[in-house]
């Protein structure tokens, strides 16, 4: 791993967080949201695969020191978010990882319930400027896309059951409706979890690799 843990407060209280930045220092923010599992090896990477390119990149531990590896454990915690705390840590993030940035706008990009959240932390602070969704799920996070502050990027899976391209359609038409900027892309013959490249059942190399090429590119236009 290239970056390191740190912690970072939230309201008088401490988040946990992996943050990697770029050799030159400093490079556009971005806040990295795990999926349900928790702050695992998969999201780190992602973090350095960023600074890798030139961004800074910070993953806030939104479990809080838990983390799951079977999904009837994930799915626990998913469910026992505490939203309003989630509301506080990703705030907190975005002022974290504006203090490794060199542009003001902050993007934030999330898997499963991360995206999710990414599109929440999007509605919820004036910071961040771009948000990439990829396959977004969480019952109980409602954003409110009036907010959004920048474009959307939607990225999905045709064989989804938790986030079904109906559903994927749904939140792009509802954010158009909003007067936002959307674009979403639903990647024919893959699953949910396709960017994932631990998750050896769903892992998509050629939807990943596209997924990825649009996400720097919606950031790179837009956090300036």
């Amino acid at each position: 791993m290239a970056g390191q843990m740190v912690q970072y407060q939230t309201n008088g209280t401490k988040t946990d967080a992996y943050l990697a930045t770029p050799a030159s220092g400093k490079g556009p923010g971005i806040v990295v949201i795990q999926e349900w599992w928790g702050l695992v090896g998969h999201i780190k990477s992602v973090c350095d695969r960023f600074a890798a390119e030139g961004f800074s990149a910070l993953a806030p531990d939104l479990y809080h020191g838990k983390s799951a590896n079977e999904p009837d454990e994930a799915g626990k915690l998913f469910m026992a978010l505490n939203v309003a705390q989630a509301e506080k840590d990703l705030r907190g993030a975005v002022d974290e990882v504006a203090k490794h940035s060199s542009t003001a706008k902050i993007g934030a990009v999330g898997f499963c319930m991360g995206g999710q959240l990414a599109l929440f932390a999007g509605t919820v602070n004036g910071k961040v400027g771009a948000v990439v969704n990829f396959y977004g799920v969480h019952p109980n996070v409602k954003p409110d896309y009036a907010k959004l502050n920048g474009p959307v990027l939607g990225l999905f899976a045709e064989k989804d059951s938790f986030v079904t391209p109906q559903t994927a359609k749904d939140v792009d038409a509802a954010i158009r409706k909003a007067g936002k900027q959307s674009e979403i892309h639903i990647y024919p013959g893959v699953d949910h979890a396709f960017f994932n490249d631990e998750n050896t059942g769903a892992y998509n190399k050629a939807a990943a690799d596209d997924a990825w090429r649009r996400t720097l590119a919606l950031f790179r236009q837009h956090l300036k």
